[in-house]
């Protein structure tokens, strides 16, 4: 099973930019469609962003609070998804999660592996 670790994560001003990074165990990780979920606390974790395998076209797919801040992408070379994030909000803070799934739209039911999380703190 393929195994994911989360990096980039930070403290960062309201209006910055991070961009996290998610990189997979092994080749496997080009045929699952990849997501980033976060969870504030006490909160339930939630969908951010996702990309779909490149099979069928590294389609895209946002929660609308993000939509035009945040930018996902994947390299099937490198066996990484990205999280670009810009103009970021307080309400943004939470741990950021990126996880592998083999159905599209990405379904929480049909996800294969999650990372370990990494933490997002936007100040005011």
């Amino acid at each position: 099973q393929v195994q994911l670790v989360e990096s980039g994560g930070g403290l960062v001003q309201a209006g910055g930019s991070l961009t996290l990074s998610c990189v997979a165990s092994d080749s496997s990780f080009s045929i699952y469609h990849m997501a980033w979920f976060r969870q504030a606390p006490g909160k339930e974790r939630e969908f951010v962003a996702a990309i779909s395998w490149s099979g069928i076209g590294n389609v895209t797919h946002y929660v609308n609070s993000v939509k035009g801040r945040f930018t996902i992408s994947r390299d099937d070379a490198k066996n990484t998804v990205y999280l670009q994030m810009n103009n970021l909000k307080p309400e943004d803070t939470a741990g950021y999660y990126c996880a592998a799934g083999t159905s599209w739209p990405v379904t929480t039911s049909k996800i294969r592996a999650w990372g370990q999380g990494t933490q997002v703190t936007v100040s005011s």
